[in-house]
Formats: structure tokens, C-alpha cells, sequence
């Protein structure tokens, strides 16, 4: 089977896409064949090493776990001995993370991991990236910042995979939502639910006059220095993406600055996240949005894209 690795930090040309055995199921283990999986900014950040002390954990010179992907969808190939909940031919969908990479086309997965069957109503496509965008978020806005209805949310990057999940997730936990993003993304936002909208290419969020209980910064382009006169008197500034900036910010103000890392929450907790989700996905309450499909071939292109900044919800590799 191919797979898609990274052996060096750098710019996307450092991907490769090589040739590998297809793995073979352990007994509590189900093989997937892989029809599509996510491509984030998670992934080109890990990609290029960054931030530098980042490599403590990833590798120092080098990436210790050089697979791609952690998100995705396809159909059940083989099951191991000890599978009772999968049997062949169900499509599934979830997240494998710190392992072999999902942006290949097989992958052995735990059976008690983060996966679930795949509702009918949404596709391949729409299934891979839930767990990199909607249970970040979903992690964020409900456990982190234990949003609660009639409270006033201001997201950052509303447009993104993470961003535009938040905007869907917060309405539907009766908040109130102001969303930022560049104008060509405007109907977009507010498409998905957002009640107000911050075109930032027109207006500094520091130059407005308003209250919230909660900001979310999705892409971590805000600082909390700038933003603290924005938030209500009990209100948090969060965020997914980890700088030296948000350590130092969360080490003085612990209370009103949040950074996690959805991924290294304990099992239990991230599939009753998950299975939120799911039901929401069931009811047609959350939408998927897929701004550009790659072949795994061609990875790196997706790569390059998403480091323009001009995405739009979700990235996906495709595969026949």
C-alpha cells in the first residue's frame, strides 16, 4: 500500500509517498481501507517542526513518528479475533493519533479507540475531518470553556476547519456568536450560524466596544494582551495553537488563559465527545464543509495550499 511520510522538517517538499506492507489486524484490531482522511494545519506545523520547542516531544533533529494524517473515513477490511462491535464491509470513521498516519490507504485501528460507525447521511469526504475540527472545538467549547446558553462567544479564523465547527457547535449550545474573518468568507460564516460578523481586513477586534464571556482563538493569530479588555469579568481567552507567547500568558493568568491538546485527553472522555457528535451528525445538525479533495499522490500540493491561509473549512486526500 502507499502512505504518506515525512523523515526531515520542512516545507512540503519533504513528503514522500512510498510503498509499505499493508498491516495486518491484531486481535482487538479492525483493518480499514482507507477512503478518505484529513490534512491540517496541525500537520504542517509538525511537518515543518514548529514551534521549535515542540520537538522536545516530536523529535529533537529529527520527526520520531514520521507518518501523516490522524483523521479518517472508509470501510472495514478485516477484523481481528477479539472484534465484536465491527464486522467487514461497515464504513467507519475516527481519529488514530501519535501512530501510523491516516493519510494512507490502510490502517489498522483499536477497536476501543475513537471510532464509530459512519452515519449514512454524511459521506467519506464529510466524515474524515470531524475529529480534527469538530472534537477540538467541541472539547474546547464544552469542557475547557463550559459554554453555556445566552453567553457571547467571539470566535477567531471562523472560516477554518476548527473556526467553522466552533460556529456550528456554539450555536447550537445557545450562545450567542460573533464571528472574525476576511470578507470573501463573510456569507459563509454567517451561512453556518453566526449571528454577527468581524471582517478583521476592516476592522481590528481591538477597536471594538464589546463583552465576551468567551474568545476562542482558532488560529492563534490574537494575543491575549490585546484581547483581555474584550472579555466579560469572569470570561476566558482559549486557544488550540500553542506558542511561547500562550505558555507565558498561561503561567500569569491561569484563570483566563486556556491552551489543550484535545488529542492527549483520556480515551473515555474523547469518544463520549465523539459520540456527542455522531448524534448530532445523525440529526443533520452539523454540516462538514470541504473547501479542496487531493489524490494521496498528490499531498504535498494540499500541503502547500493550506499554508497559503486561504482555507475554507476542511482539506481532504481522497482515496479510488
Amino acid at each position: 500500500m502507499k502512505a504518506a511520510v515525512y523523515t526531515k522538517y520542512g516545507s512540503p517538499e519533504v513528503i514522500q509517498i512510498i510503498d509499505v506492507e499493508i498491516p495486518s489486524p491484531k486481535p482487538n484490531e479492525i483493518l480499514v481501507k482507507i477512503k478518505a482522511s484529513s490534512v491540517t494545519r496541525a500537520d504542517t506545523m509538525m511537518r515543518q517542526g514548529i514551534p521549535k520547542f515542540g520537538r522536545l516531544f516530536l523529535g529533537l533533529f529529527k520527526p520520531k513518528n514520521t507518518a501523516l494524517g490522524t483523521g479518517f473515513s472508509g470501510v472495514v477490511e478485516a477484523v481481528g479475533s477479539q472484534i465484536t462491535k465491527f464486522k467487514v464491509g461497515d464504513e467507519v470513521f475516527g481519529e488514530k493519533l501519535f501512530s501510523n498516519g491516516c493519510n494512507a490507504e490502510f490502517l489498522c485501528v483499536e477497536e476501543d479507540l475513537v471510532i464509530e460507525i459512519k452515519p449514512n447521511n454524511i459521506s467519506h469526504l464529510e466524515a474524515a475531518p470531524v475529529c480534527d475540527g469538530f472534537l477540538t472545538s467541541y472539547n474546547f467549547l464544552k469542557d475547557i470553556a463550559d459554554l453555556q446558553p445566552g453567553q457571547h462567544i467571539l470566535i477567531n479564523g471562523a472560516s477554518g476547519s476548527l473556526g467553522s465547527a466552533a460556529v456550528q457547535l456554539a450555536r447550537l449550545m445557545g450562545a450567542k456568536v460573533t464571528a472574525v474573518c476576511s470578507t470573501r468568507n463573510i456569507d459563509f460564516v454567517k451561512s453556518i450560524g453566526a449571528d454577527e460578523v468581524i471582517d478583521y481586513t476592516k476592522i481590528s477586534i481591538t477597536n471594538i466596544n464589546e463583552k465576551y464571556n468567551v474568545i476562542y482563538d482558532s488560529v492563534g493569530t490574537l494575543s491575549y494582551k490585546e484581547s483581555k479588555k474584550l472579555l466579560s469579568s469572569n470570561g476566558v481567552f482559549m486557544t488550540p495553537v500553542l506558542s511561547g507567547q500562550i505558555l507565558y500568558q498561561m503561567l500569569y493568568n491561569p484563570k483566563k488563559v486556556k491552551f489543550a491538546a484535545t488529542g492527549i485527553k483520556k480515551t473515555e472522555e474523547l469518544k463520549q465527545l465523539f459520540l456527542d457528535l455522531v448524534d448530532l451528525y445523525k440529526q443533520g445538525k452539523l454540516q462538514t464543509h470541504i473547501d479542496k479533495k487531493y489524490s494521496l499522490p498528490d499531498i504535498k500540493h494540499a500541503h502547500h495550499y493550506l499554508e497559503t491561509g486561504r482555507k475554507v473549512g476542511n482539506i481532504v486526500v481522497v482515496n479510488p
